[in-house]
């Protein structure tokens, strides 16, 4: 059984950084098309800020771009997601998962990880 393990997240100012990370367990990050991050804010569509294929290609939208950064560790089996220069509108629950070949995500979501900016 698949587990993806969000965490990471808090409350920081505006201007601040943050790390989070996804254990993922069940199967490699390596086997899969690609892993993602997602945001979902309050009333809002859970939208896509990261990629990282399996041959460790990034894509990021322009909403995030310059400002995270998205890797793994391959012994870990983690996915991280370095995120910089925050703002108010960052605020959302960050997800992971796995999508395959259409970018549609694969497996059951994890409970994700707050993410609050503000002053």
């Amino acid at each position: 059984q698949v587990q993806l393990v969000e965490s990471g997240g808090g409350l920081v100012q505006p201007g601040g950084s943050l790390r989070l990370s996804c254990a993922v367990s069940g199967i490699s990050i390596l086997s899969v098309n690609a892993m993602d991050w997602y945001h979902q804010a309050p009333g809002a569509q859970r939208e896509v800020v990261a990629r990282i294929w399996s041959d460790a290609l990034v894509w990021y939208p322009d909403s995030v771009k310059g400002r995270f950064r998205i890797s793994r560790d391959n012994a870990k089996n983690t996915v991280y997601l370095q995120m910089n220069s925050l703002k108010p509108e960052d605020t959302a629950l960050y997800y992971c998962n796995a999508v395959n070949s259409e970018h549609v995500p694969i497996y059951e979501w994890g409970q994700g990880t707050q993410v609050t900016v503000s002053s």
